[in-house]
């Protein structure tokens, strides 16, 4: 009955679209004033703070004072993984899905790259797994993704050794589509494999993570060398090869 209270507790702070487009907004794991959510949302200051107090109050969100201005994120990681998970539930009375509409309200870093759990999320590793498709590293058997012969020797080429990375539920790989609703519905590369790859790319320099927040910080060069990963006609990207600890540590932090 625990669990059953909780869900019905966040539920009743979801219900109000005014809370839950807060929420959406902040899911990027940012602060942002009590100023900016009012005029993001439609709220008047006094409106806006009576929702933003209820949030707080809930667990939801977490505020601190800069001067004068009170800032507000998520409270956890976890709440904004609950709002993205409800976000990707078709709703049947819904009218379709405008995939511009929806993105233009998403911060646009969060739609380039992110953290999704432990491995790269957004258009970034949606392109990159197409890539990998195209280029047969992989390949999708019976909707499941499998490393082909050419995969493993190309991986290795990178540093990770397939025969090295820890296989999760007896998977090495898996076709995420946990923000598919923010990529027109197109799953990125989830799984050992694609935390094994986000291990690389921090290692490298390419990638940042903050710990405050889920966007995943890609320097210029490292964006660049990401994109040329399986692409077809260029050699692989000129890194230094890492060990396969790389592959078998699947935490990338």
């Amino acid at each position: 009955m625990q669990f059953v209270t909780s869900i019905s507790q966040i539920a009743s702070l979801l219900a109000d679209p005014k809370r839950s487009a807060m929420l959406w907004a902040l899911i990027d794991g940012m602060a942002r004033p009590s100023e900016e959510l009012a005029m993001m949302t439609g709220l008047s200051p006094s409106s806006a703070c009576a929702h933003l107090a209820r949030l707080s109050a809930g667990g939801l969100l977490k505020h601190e004072a800069r001067g004068r201005k009170r800032y507000f994120r998520l409270a956890t990681p976890e709440v904004g993984a609950a709002v993205e998970a409800l976000a990707s539930v078709p709703v049947s009375v819904c009218p379709p899905c405008d995939h511009e509409a929806r993105e233009a309200g998403m911060p646009l870093s969060m739609r380039r790259a992110r953290l999704c759990m432990d491995h790269l999320g957004g258009e970034v590793a949606v392109e990159l797994l197409q890539r990998l498709l195209d280029a047969r590293w992989l390949e999708i058997v019976e909707q499941q993704v499998e490393v082909t012969s050419l995969g493993r020797e190309q991986f290795a080429r990178l540093g990770i050794f397939i025969d090295a990375v820890a296989l999760r539920q007896g998977r090495l790989a898996s076709a995420c589509q946990c923000c598919s609703e923010w990529t027109q519905q197109r799953p990125h590369l989830g799984g050992a494999l694609g935390s094994s790859l986000l291990k690389l790319f921090v290692q490298s320099g390419w990638a940042r993570i903050n710990d405050e927040t889920r966007v995943l910080q890609l320097s210029a060069l490292g964006l660049d060398e990401i994109r040329r990963i399986a692409r077809h006609g260029i050699e692989t990207p000129g890194m230094a090869l890492v060990s396969g600890e790389v592959a078998a540590d699947q935490h990338p932090r």
